[in-house]
This record gives structure tokens, sequence and C-alpha cells, in this order.
């Protein structure tokens, strides 16, 4: 049975107002089809981490001898250092500035100079030879140092010995603490999705050699005894062609900032103290600053990453202790060690340490990165996340598919979480700097004391 259908019939559906809003609709799918754009995927192609010279190697007890000698410290004050080195679970062959080989501590601008050249140059020289990537091949460079800052900038500098291209996209980071290491592979990470076919070099660093404090007051002081040497240069690519080479895909970036906070804002603080001496105070506000910063940033990597059980686990102990608070549950804390295969937390000291391995659950064995590393380096500011995950490397652990989880906190108060991927089983090679000595870590630590966190303001 045939339906004759004259276009008459067909008038009232097709009318102008129908065909106008079918347009319209195709029009607008047309746009967002041709609009949308996919997120490139980022990749870690290298790393490599500066090793000073053995010349620059300092035991706590011959710190505490040059110190004594120089004549610039009081009774107290070398009694907080002593104590202060014996309880930071720093070892014996961190690297200090050539200036502190010198007899008298008399800083000039040319040192200063030095000590980061060594550190930058060293490092990207390694790096450059491991990728085997040309200076004309990078686009983009992110230079991280917190209290060194120069004219021409860092930048400039790394720009003219490495005679990069002249549209070549910089950013000098200062002033920004032990977090911006991270946070440069944030913004690294952000432009590679809008500059196609590119390399990123990112370089983090710290200069101590202008930055030594000369007075009395203790919380200013405590800088003196964490704080050495070291470096790290990595190179990011959105290259298709690096897929097969790259160490670890980048997934997740996660940047908290409570600046806004006067708490946080001066809990760590560049100031004279009463007798014009420049120091970094860290005040009684640390250690609150601190948490309520880490803490939206563990929320927010928790969303990302942990398992769906340790999801519901907390969701179902949290409704109860809401609805039942007389049955007094115990607040559930999630298994973050769950989520990821090698936790590398900034080694900012034993005491961060310590609580971070407290609150988020991680085992001494998940935590032997980060505290081998402080023993071995210090707090080399925001480059020791990356001296962490080449011990990892070194030791041999790093397999096709692990997370890696970094995570840095520093002045302002931030805290920047960096998750990665790895994306293939990852071999030592000869220019880590734990190659020739991993196989005598972990060494085992001693327990001398709670480690000093934070102090009072000074008063003035």
């Amino acid at each position: 049975m045939f339906i004759n259908l004259d276009l008459k019939d067909l008038h009232p559906i097709l009318n102008s107002k129908t065909i106008f809003f079918v347009l319209l609709i195709c029009l607008l799918l047309l746009c967002f089809i041709m609009t949308k754009k996919t997120s490139r995927k980022v990749y870690l192609l290298d790393f490599a981490c500066y090793k000073p010279p053995t010349s620059q190697k300092r035991s706590r007890e011959v710190m505490m001898k040059e110190a004594i000698q120089t004549g610039y410290f009081s009774e107290e004050i070398l009694d907080f250092m002593k104590k202060t080195l014996e309880r930071s679970g720093i070892g014996d062959s961190t690297y200090v500035a050539e200036i502190f080989l010198e007899k008298r501590y008399n800083p000039s601008m040319k040192d200063a100079r030095r000590e980061v050249e060594m550190t930058v140059f060293g490092a990207v020289d390694m790096l450059l030879a491991k990728t085997g990537v040309r200076c004309e091949g990078i686009g983009i460079l992110i230079v991280n140092c917190c209290i060194y800052n120069t004219v021409p900038s860092l930048c400039s500098i790394i720009v003219n010995r490495y005679k990069f291209k002249e549209n070549i996209i910089t950013y000098n980071l200062v002033g920004m603490g032990c977090s911006a290491g991270l946070l440069a592979i944030g913004l690294a990470e952000q432009l590679l999705q809008v500059h196609n076919n590119s390399y990123a070099l990112i370089i983090s660093t710290e200069s101590i050699t202008e930055n030594f404090y000369l007075g009395e007051d203790r919380s200013k002081f405590l800088i003196n005894c964490l704080f050495r040497v070291g470096g790290a240069a990595i190179l990011l690519s959105n290259r298709q062609s690096d897929h097969k080479t790259s160490k670890y895909q980048f997934l997740h970036a996660i940047h908290t900032n409570t600046s806004s906070s006067d708490r946080s804002y001066n809990c760590i603080l560049r100031e004279e103290d009463t007798a014009g001496i420049i120091g970094i105070t860290i005040n009684k506000d640390l250690l609150a600053s601190a948490i309520s910063t880490i803490k939206p940033n563990l929320i927010t990597v928790g969303h990302l990453i942990l398992p769906i059980r340790e999801k519901l686990a907390y969701q179902v102990i949290y409704i109860t202790r809401k609805l039942l608070p007389l049955l007094n549950t115990k607040q559930y804390v999630p298994n973050y060690g769950n989520a990821v295969d090698h936790f590398l937390p900034h080694v900012g000291g034993k005491a961060v340490l310590d609580a971070l391995q407290k609150a988020l659950g991680f085992s001494d064995e998940d935590m032997e990165a980060s505290r081998m590393t402080l023993y071995r380096y210090g707090n080399t500011s925001s480059s020791s996340v990356w001296y962490e995950l080449a011990y990892v490397e070194a030791k041999g652990r790093v397999k096709k598919g692990d997370r890696v989880w970094h995570i840095a906190f520093g002045s302002g108060f931030k805290c920047n979480s960096v998750i990665w991927r790895a994306m293939k089983t990852v071999d030592r090679d000869d220019v880590n700097p734990w190659t020739d000595e991993i196989d005598e870590f972990p060494v085992r630590l001693m327990d001398c004391g709670p480690s000093h966190v934070y102090f009072e303001p000074p008063t003035k």
C-alpha cells in the first residue's frame, strides 16, 4: 500500500521558523565540533640532577667547627645549631657553596652567580647530552630560584649560554619558595597545550651563597642548618614522536595557594632582625599554615587518584559521624599508598616528613627516598623532589605503569602536587647522582629527638 504525500501536506511542518531552528542547531553543532580541542598529552622526556664536586662536601662536625672559628655566633646560637644538625635528618656528605670553604664569609655577586651557573649549567649539560635534544628545538624555558635574583635574569643568562632561538618563551619565577619547581611544571604543561610540537625546559635551583644568616635570631638561623647546594633540569615534550622514548607521562597538577591569609603569608618571611641583619624568619604559624594549605591539596589529589573503595569508605564514615555522633566513630583517613607507587614529598626537614607519613599512612619503605635524599643531599629547595625520583630510579623500582606523586610546599603558603605515570621500566643511568653509591643506601637513621619546626616571632 503506497501513501501519496503531497508537498502541500508538509507545509505546516516545514515552515520558516522550523527550518531556521534546524539550521541553527546544525550550525551550533558544527561550531562546537570545530572549536573543541582535545588535551595534548605531555611527556617527561628525562631529567638531570646536579652533583657538586667532592671538594664541597661538609660533615656536620666540620660545619660546627668552622662556625665556631668564624667568631660570628654566640654560645647559645652554636648550641642551637649543634642540636638542630643532630636532629635534622641530614648526614655528613651534603654539599655547601664554595664561599663556605673560605675562612671568612664575605660573599660577592660574582660568588653567587658562580654557584648558580655551576649548578644550572651542570644540570642542563647533562640533560641535553642524555636526551640528544638540540637547543634550537626548545621553545619554552622556565626557571625558578627563590632568593637569588639578578639582572639580566637567570632566563637570560641561560638563553645566552645555550644560544636558544630568539622567539623562545621564557618565565623567571622568583620568591616562590620550595614549591615553585612543581608550579613551574604545571605552567609548562599549560603552555604546551597551546604551543604544538614543542619542548619545555624547566630548571629548579636555589642559591645560598649570599643568604647565610649571621645574626642571633633562632627563627632565622634554621635556614643555615638545612639548606644545601643542588639543582635539577627537566625536559617536557608534547611531541607524539616522544611517546615511546619518554620516561613519564604528565597526569595531573594540583596547586593550592593560601597567601590571602595573613597567617600563611607571614609564616615564612625574608626580613631584617632587630640588628638590621637580613634573614628568613620561620615563625610559630608555620605548622598551622602548612596544614591549612596542604589539606585542600590532598583532598583534590584524593578525588583524582584514590581507588573507589577508599572514596566509599571515607564517605560512609563521614556520613556516620554526622548522623550518629554518639557512636564516636573515628575519622577515616584514606590510604594514599593504595593510589600511588612512589610518594616523593619535598624534603623540608625530618619533622615535615614525619608528619606527612603519619597523616597519609605511608610505610617506612614509601618514605625511604625522601629520607635518604634529606640525609645525602639536605634540603636543596625546589629541586629536592627530583633527587628523590633519581633515587627510586637508581634502585630499579620504577616499573612501567607506576604512578609517581610529587608534592612540595613552601612560603606563601603554597602546596603543589604533580602526578606522573611511568611510560616504561626505568633503568639506572651513568649520570644519575646516586649511581656510584646507591648500593650503600638506605642507611639506618638514628632518632635524636624532635627537630625544631617553628618559633615565636621576635618582638619588635
